[in-house]
Protein backbone atom coordinates (compact mmCIF):
# COMPACT_ATOMS: atom_id res chain seq x y z
CA UNK A 1 0.00 0.00 0.00
CA UNK A 2 2.78 2.21 0.92
CA UNK A 3 4.24 1.90 -2.30
CA UNK A 4 1.54 2.61 -4.02
CA UNK A 5 0.98 6.29 -2.45
CA UNK A 6 5.00 6.86 -3.06
CA UNK A 7 4.31 6.57 -7.21
CA UNK A 8 0.61 8.34 -6.71
CA UNK A 9 3.03 11.05 -4.88
CA UNK A 10 5.91 10.89 -7.70
CA UNK A 11 3.35 10.78 -10.18
CA UNK A 12 1.39 13.82 -8.77
CA UNK A 13 5.06 16.10 -8.36
CA UNK A 14 5.85 15.10 -11.93
CA UNK A 15 2.81 16.30 -13.45
CA UNK A 16 2.52 19.47 -11.32
CA UNK A 17 6.29 20.12 -12.24
CA UNK A 18 5.29 19.36 -16.15
CA UNK A 19 2.20 21.81 -15.93
CA UNK A 20 4.71 24.44 -14.01
CA UNK A 21 7.07 24.46 -16.60
CA UNK A 22 4.77 24.84 -19.49
CA UNK A 23 3.15 27.46 -17.57
CA UNK A 24 5.92 29.60 -17.14
CA UNK A 25 7.66 28.87 -20.67
CA UNK A 26 4.14 30.75 -22.35
CA UNK A 27 5.29 33.83 -23.64
CA UNK A 28 3.39 36.75 -25.35
CA UNK A 29 6.30 37.60 -27.95
CA UNK A 30 6.51 35.03 -30.64
CA UNK A 31 8.95 32.67 -30.37
CA UNK A 32 11.42 33.88 -33.13
CA UNK A 33 11.74 37.30 -32.21
CA UNK A 34 11.70 36.95 -28.39
CA UNK A 35 15.33 35.06 -29.83
CA UNK A 36 16.33 38.22 -30.88
CA UNK A 37 15.85 40.31 -27.52
CA UNK A 38 18.46 41.59 -25.11
CA UNK A 39 17.14 40.85 -21.86
CA UNK A 40 20.07 43.15 -19.89
CA UNK A 41 18.99 45.97 -21.82
CA UNK A 42 16.57 48.70 -19.30
CA UNK A 43 14.68 51.60 -20.62
CA UNK A 44 17.17 53.32 -18.37
CA UNK A 45 20.12 52.66 -20.21
CA UNK A 46 18.35 53.21 -23.75
CA UNK A 47 17.47 56.92 -22.70
CA UNK A 48 20.87 57.51 -21.31
CA UNK A 49 22.17 56.69 -24.57
CA UNK A 50 20.11 55.78 -27.66
CA UNK A 51 22.41 55.98 -29.90
CA UNK A 52 24.97 53.82 -28.33
CA UNK A 53 22.36 50.86 -28.25
CA UNK A 54 21.09 51.52 -31.80
CA UNK A 55 20.18 48.02 -33.66
CA UNK A 56 19.60 46.05 -30.20
CA UNK A 57 15.94 44.62 -30.16
CA UNK A 58 14.09 45.09 -26.19
CA UNK A 59 11.12 44.66 -24.88
CA UNK A 60 9.22 48.21 -23.87
CA UNK A 61 5.90 48.35 -22.13
CA UNK A 62 3.89 51.61 -21.74
CA UNK A 63 0.92 53.54 -22.07
CA UNK A 64 -0.24 55.06 -25.90
CA UNK A 65 -0.04 59.58 -25.52
CA UNK A 66 -0.68 59.79 -29.38
CA UNK A 67 -0.90 57.62 -32.30
CA UNK A 68 -0.66 59.14 -35.66
CA UNK A 69 -0.85 57.99 -39.44
CA UNK A 70 1.85 59.13 -41.45
CA UNK A 71 2.49 58.66 -44.96
CA UNK A 72 5.24 56.27 -44.51
CA UNK A 73 4.40 54.89 -40.86
CA UNK A 74 2.25 55.02 -37.83
CA UNK A 75 3.58 56.86 -35.23
CA UNK A 76 3.20 55.94 -31.32
CA UNK A 77 4.32 58.45 -28.54
CA UNK A 78 4.13 56.35 -25.46
CA UNK A 79 4.88 56.64 -21.63
CA UNK A 80 7.07 53.61 -20.42
CA UNK A 81 5.73 51.55 -17.79
CA UNK A 82 7.30 48.53 -16.30
CA UNK A 83 6.48 45.40 -17.25
CA UNK A 84 5.50 42.49 -14.83
CA UNK A 85 4.66 38.98 -15.19
CA UNK A 86 3.85 38.35 -19.04
CA UNK A 87 5.59 41.57 -20.09
CA UNK A 88 1.96 43.11 -19.03
CA UNK A 89 2.92 46.97 -18.70
CA UNK A 90 2.06 48.31 -14.82
CA UNK A 91 -0.94 50.32 -14.18
CA UNK A 92 0.77 53.05 -12.05
CA UNK A 93 1.77 55.67 -14.12
CA UNK A 94 4.36 57.40 -11.39
CA UNK A 95 6.11 54.19 -12.29
CA UNK A 96 7.28 55.57 -15.50
CA UNK A 97 10.76 56.51 -16.52
CA UNK A 98 9.73 58.68 -19.50
CA UNK A 99 8.64 58.56 -22.62
CA UNK A 100 9.70 57.18 -26.17
CA UNK A 101 8.53 56.96 -29.93
CA UNK A 102 7.64 53.76 -31.38
CA UNK A 103 7.30 53.38 -35.35
CA UNK A 104 5.24 50.73 -37.54
CA UNK A 105 6.32 50.66 -40.74
CA UNK A 106 3.40 48.30 -41.78
CA UNK A 107 -0.20 49.67 -41.79
CA UNK A 108 -1.66 50.67 -38.27
CA UNK A 109 -4.63 52.45 -37.72
CA UNK A 110 -4.61 55.10 -34.59
CA UNK A 111 -7.99 54.02 -33.97
CA UNK A 112 -6.98 50.18 -32.41
CA UNK A 113 -4.14 52.20 -30.28
CA UNK A 114 -6.00 54.79 -28.97
CA UNK A 115 -5.11 57.51 -26.14
CA UNK A 116 -4.95 55.48 -22.86
CA UNK A 117 -4.20 51.71 -24.26
CA UNK A 118 -1.50 49.64 -22.85
CA UNK A 119 0.72 47.67 -25.12
CA UNK A 120 3.52 45.63 -25.17
CA UNK A 121 6.08 46.73 -27.96
CA UNK A 122 9.33 44.11 -28.76
CA UNK A 123 11.38 47.14 -30.81
CA UNK A 124 14.64 47.91 -32.70
CA UNK A 125 16.23 51.03 -31.12
CA UNK A 126 17.32 53.22 -34.34
CA UNK A 127 18.14 56.28 -31.99
CA UNK A 128 16.48 59.69 -30.88
CA UNK A 129 14.51 62.46 -31.81
CA UNK A 130 14.49 65.76 -29.62
CA UNK A 131 11.12 67.33 -30.18
CA UNK A 132 8.99 69.94 -27.99
CA UNK A 133 7.01 68.52 -24.86
CA UNK A 134 5.58 71.24 -23.69
CA UNK A 135 7.67 74.35 -23.28
CA UNK A 136 10.88 72.16 -23.02
CA UNK A 137 13.28 70.11 -25.35
CA UNK A 138 12.55 66.28 -25.13
CA UNK A 139 14.56 63.66 -26.19
CA UNK A 140 12.74 60.32 -27.32
CA UNK A 141 14.56 57.30 -27.77
CA UNK A 142 12.81 55.78 -31.04
CA UNK A 143 12.10 52.11 -31.67
CA UNK A 144 10.85 50.38 -34.75
CA UNK A 145 8.22 47.99 -34.52
CA UNK A 146 8.28 44.02 -34.57
CA UNK A 147 6.42 43.14 -32.27
CA UNK A 148 3.05 44.97 -30.46
CA UNK A 149 0.49 43.23 -27.75
CA UNK A 150 -2.38 45.48 -27.36
CA UNK A 151 -3.65 44.76 -23.78
CA UNK A 152 -7.33 44.58 -22.70
CA UNK A 153 -8.87 47.40 -20.49
CA UNK A 154 -8.49 46.56 -16.72
CA UNK A 155 -11.67 45.83 -14.99
CA UNK A 156 -12.21 48.30 -11.96
CA UNK A 157 -14.11 47.16 -9.35
CA UNK A 158 -16.19 49.78 -7.63
CA UNK A 159 -15.69 50.01 -4.05
CA UNK A 160 -19.01 49.28 -1.72
CA UNK A 161 -19.74 51.29 1.19
CA UNK A 162 -20.07 49.55 4.80
CA UNK A 163 -21.50 50.00 8.09
CA UNK A 164 -19.70 53.38 8.82
CA UNK A 165 -19.61 54.55 5.74
CA UNK A 166 -15.60 52.70 4.57
CA UNK A 167 -15.11 51.01 1.03
CA UNK A 168 -14.41 47.87 1.09
CA UNK A 169 -13.87 45.64 -2.07
CA UNK A 170 -15.03 42.06 -3.74
CA UNK A 171 -15.42 38.78 -1.63
CA UNK A 172 -17.24 38.21 0.45
CA UNK A 173 -19.69 41.54 0.44
CA UNK A 174 -20.06 41.63 -3.36
CA UNK A 175 -23.89 42.52 -2.22
CA UNK A 176 -24.70 44.51 0.65
CA UNK A 177 -28.84 44.80 0.06
CA UNK A 178 -30.34 48.10 -0.33
CA UNK A 179 -31.32 49.26 3.12
CA UNK A 180 -30.13 49.14 6.37
CA UNK A 181 -31.29 46.66 9.27
CA UNK A 182 -30.89 46.59 12.38
CA UNK A 183 -27.94 45.73 14.37
CA UNK A 184 -25.60 46.91 11.59
CA UNK A 185 -27.23 44.15 9.45
CA UNK A 186 -28.24 44.58 5.82
CA UNK A 187 -31.64 44.10 4.88
CA UNK A 188 -32.92 41.64 3.63
CA UNK A 189 -31.16 39.93 6.60
CA UNK A 190 -29.91 36.63 4.21
CA UNK A 191 -27.34 39.44 3.17
CA UNK A 192 -25.33 40.29 6.62
CA UNK A 193 -22.23 42.57 6.96
CA UNK A 194 -20.77 40.29 9.96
Amino acid sequence: MQRILSKARFGMVSMATVLLSACAGHSIIPLDIEKQVDPTLSFAQVKESPSTHQGKVIVLGGEVLDATRLKEHTRLTVLQLPTGRNHEPAMDRTKSQGRFLAFQTEFLDPATVPNGTRITIVGKISGAATELLDEMNYTYPTVTIEFIKVWPEAMQVPPRFGRYGFPYYGYPYWYAGPYWGPYGFYGPYRFMYW
